[in-house]
Formats: C-alpha cells, structure tokens, sequence
C-alpha cells in the first residue's frame, strides 16, 4: 500500500468504478491501439492528425488508468466510523451559511461518488469540508474560499449516506 490517502467509497461507487477500470484496461485500450496502428499505416506521423489524436487520447485513457488503480487500491467501501453527531466522509451533512443566512446540504466524499449523487458533493479536502471534517453538530466553524473571503458555517446536522 502506498502513502496516498484513503478514500471511502460506496460499494455501488467501488463496482463503477471497477468497471470503468476494466474497460479503460481492455476494449478501450486495444480500440486505441488499433486507431494509432491504423494512423501509422497513413505515412508520414508528423502531418498525420488522427496519429497524434490517437496517441493523445492513448496518454489521457493511461493517465486516467494509473488514478483508478491508484484509487481503487486505497479505497475502504463503506462510511468511515464517527462519534455520534460528528462529521465524517460518506455523510450528509446540513449547514446554515452564516453570512447568507441560508442552509445547504451536500454530501461530504469523494469527487467519485460525485457521479452518482442526487445533491452536491465536496470533498473532505475541499475547503469547507476541511473545515467541517470531525467538527460536531452545534459548532460554527470558519473556512477561506479560494477568493480569499472567509465564511462562517454552522453545522445543523449530520446523518449517514444511506
């Protein structure tokens, strides 16, 4: 195991992701093969567009490779374990912005389960979810937005992503 972070993952995130894996691994990667195989035979590479198209889209689908492997060998399935009434990825979170006056609700986890959530996603790296990450209900806790103004944020609740 290597020193990257953990991130928690539902289990139907794991298997989506898992799949995606397997065809970036497989089918997509031998398509691409066979485009650039298919290029090649045009003749000259350094004027051949759908060449280097293909071998772009070869770097972005091994990239894009490496970060799933990466992330599926780091990932624990599930929610992390929290005291009650405390904030921990994998969990809804509600809280009243301060300075709006307003409640928001998100889902505090992984960009990856992004794809598949009904309500907003922010990461626990994120600035607010830095800020809220192991707080407890009640607390108001500050964070800077990437403009550089800091808000103030009240969490209300916190309840499990079933």
């Amino acid at each position: 195991m290597t020193d990257a972070p953990e991130t928690w993952l539902t289990q139907e995130a794991f298997d989506r992701l898992q799949e995606e894996l397997e065809d970036r691994s497989g089918p997509r990667r031998d398509t691409i093969v066979k485009r650039i195989e298919a290029a090649r035979e045009e003749g000259d590479l350094r004027e051949n567009g759908g060449y280097h198209a293909a071998k772009e889209e070869q770097g972005k689908n091994e990239a894009r490779i490496r970060q799933l492997r990466q992330l599926l060998e780091n990932a624990r399935i599930g929610t992390p374990p929290a005291a009650d009434g405390e904030v921990a990825q994998g969990q809804i979170v509600t809280v009243k912005l301060v300075e709006f006056d307003e409640e928001e609700t998100f889902l505090l986890g992984s960009r990856e389960e992004a794809a598949t959530a009904s309500i907003s996603v922010y990461s626990p790296t994120s600035p607010i979810g830095a800020a809220v990450l192991g707080q407890k209900v009640g607390e108001t806790v500050s964070y800077q937005a990437p403009n550089g103004k800091v808000f103030h944020v009240e969490i209300l609740k916190t309840a499990p992503n079933v």
